[in-house]
């Protein structure tokens, strides 16, 4: 029983003290609000002390307190007058209560404009200003309330993303030691089947070179034939033209035939003649067959492909050559081309002599299995060299994709690999983070890089909050594009709009909930003490 009363008599002075402490705060808090002045904070109650001289702000003075709020500015920083319209640079503190408090240039104090929501800044102008503080107060809740679940929302969603993000990262890393591991695999087998390859295209090369060598004794043989064809066909055709058989090629012996009419006016001049003697009034036969002979050949072939002339036309002078698509009819024929000729058409059909060298080359067995195992060994490098390639390829973008910055806890990260539009009258834009952003005409017209993913660009104290994008489609006339992306808090990742400040630079809003930060809890109620301090 005793402990009982002693545990009642305890609590009843705990009660006291509380309801004490309380009253004191109170007691203190009034006593403040009734000594300073009109249009004084708070927060610097303290500065502004009744019982002694005031000292300006800017201690610039001191003097009576009965001269603070006497309407005439004494301070140089208008501190003496917080509650008039004396000093041009001094402020009003509007108490606001129930609402936010605020403050406002002195200048605005009884102008007959309400700018306080408890119209204390008019308090003799006679303007009819109405306290609309507990109003706005509640609609500030509510707004700030509305806010709240909002970006509670959004922040939910990041740590869905930063839970995304670093399961990402960690299944890259695993994934990128699986490949390495592989690679080292493949590096090794590349290079045995490079061996394999080496082994094989031995054996093959040494029994292909004799066949190279051969086929190069059929082409040499072949050029000579052509070669001696050539020769063959200028020294028949000097002949021809050497009308005087002295060995020697004349101007005039050339004037005598129209093929050399250049101008096609109906006669061949000097000068037409000694273009094809090289300006030299007459050229032998040695010279000929080496340079006279090319020049000359194409305005025969031209002449007789023209006027197809006859046997009888060659007889009264024309020039008796042909090209490779007509018989030549002037010059004969070697007894035994005849007679093979003649062999072909009794059979009742014309055939052709057989080339000196195969058009496709038959190799014996043994070398075409070499050929074969050779073409099976480089089949083998190439797919082991291909393997090894996409390992390198898939490493090197791991590892660049773990080497960009996707935020401070890899909240960032999903966004990279999409790409997201927005539209206006002219363009449509497209933002795909950490890789690019774009424009193109929505009535057709190719699109336009504006710039490629640079780095993070916000401020020193928000570094997360802008990104840069550098390095896109030159101007006309102008500098590289560039564009930055400003990020801000939002329940999904939406392009809200594109601008272009400057010419070639522009600039995107971007809601994302990457951007949300953890939210406070907006605080109920209204608490002078604790808006100022």
């Amino acid at each position: 029983m005793f402990h009982k009363e002693f545990r009642a008599i305890i609590f009843q002075n705990v009660l006291i003290l509380c309801a004490s402490a309380v009253l004191w705060k109170q007691t203190t808090v009034t006593a403040t609000q009734l000594t300073r002045p009109r249009g004084v904070s708070l927060a610097r109650a303290s500065l502004y002390s009744p019982d002694a001289d005031f000292t300006c702000l800017d201690g610039s003075a001191t003097f009576p307190f009965r001269y603070v709020n006497d309407d005439y500015c004494d301070c140089q920083d208008g501190s003496d007058e917080p509650g008039t319209s004396a000093c041009p640079n001094g402020s009003f503190y509007c108490r606001n209560l129930g609402h936010e408090a605020m403050i406002v240039p002195s200048s605005r104090v009884n102008d007959g404009i309400c700018d306080c929501c408890d119209a204390a800044d008019e308090y003799q102008s006679g303007a009819n200003c109405v306290n609309t503080c507990k109003e706005l107060g509640s609609a500030a809740q509510e707004e700030a309330q509305r806010k709240y679940e909002l970006e509670s929302q959004g922040y939910a969603i990041k740590l869905e993303y930063i839970n995304k993000g670093r399961q990402a990262k960690l299944s890259q890393q695993e994934r990128n030691m699986a490949l390495k591991a592989e690679q080292v695999e493949a590096e090794a087998l590349r290079a045995e089947k490079e061996r394999e390859k080496h082994e094989a295209e031995e054996p093959e090369k040494q029994a292909l070179d004799k066949y190279r060598q051969i086929e190069q004794e059929a082409m040499k043989e072949k050029e000579e034939i052509e070669r001696s064809k050539q020769e063959t066909e200028a020294s028949k055709a000097f002949d021809w033209l050497d009308s005087n058989q002295d060995g020697k090629l004349q101007v005039e012996e050339l004037q005598t035939h129209v093929a050399f009419d250049q101008n096609q006016d109906g006669t061949v001049t000097v000068e037409e003649a000694k273009f094809f003697l090289h300006n030299e009034e007459e050229m032998d036969k040695s010279d000929f067959i080496a340079t006279g002979w090319p020049l000359i050949k194409p305005f025969i072939m031209k002449a007789q492909g023209l006027e197809n002339p006859s046997k009888s036309d060659q007889q009264a002078g024309e020039i008796p050559l042909s090209d490779d698509h007509h018989q030549e009819e002037s010059m004969p024929e070697t007894e035994g081309e005849e007679e093979e000729e003649e062999e072909h058409e009794e059979e009742g059909e014309t055939v052709k002599p057989s080339p000196v060298t195969p058009s496709s080359v038959e190799y014996d067995a043994e070398t075409q299995e070499l050929i074969e195992a050779a073409n099976k060994a480089r089949n083998a490098y190439d797919e082991a060299d291909r393997r090894l390639r996409d390992l390198e390829r898939e490493i090197r973008q791991l590892e660049e994709s773990n080497s960009k910055d996707y935020g401070p806890n890899e909240e960032y990260q999903p966004m990279d690999g999409q790409c997201y539009e927005y539209s206006d009258r002219e363009y449509t834009y497209k933002l795909c983070p950490f890789d690019s952003g774009s424009q193109r005409p929505k009535h057709g017209g190719s699109e336009t890089r504006l710039g490629s993913w640079d780095s993070w660009d916000g401020p020193a104290a928000n570094k997360y909050s802008a990104m840069k994008y550098d390095k896109g489609v030159q101007c006309w006339n102008g500098p590289q594009r560039s564009l930055k992306v400003h990020l801000s808090c939002g329940m999904e990742n939406q392009l809200l709009s594109v601008s272009e400040p400057n010419r070639c630079e522009y600039e995107m809003k971007f809601t994302t909930p990457a951007a949300c930060s953890e939210p406070k809890k907006p605080d109920e109620g209204d608490s002078e003490i604790h808006d100022e301090l």
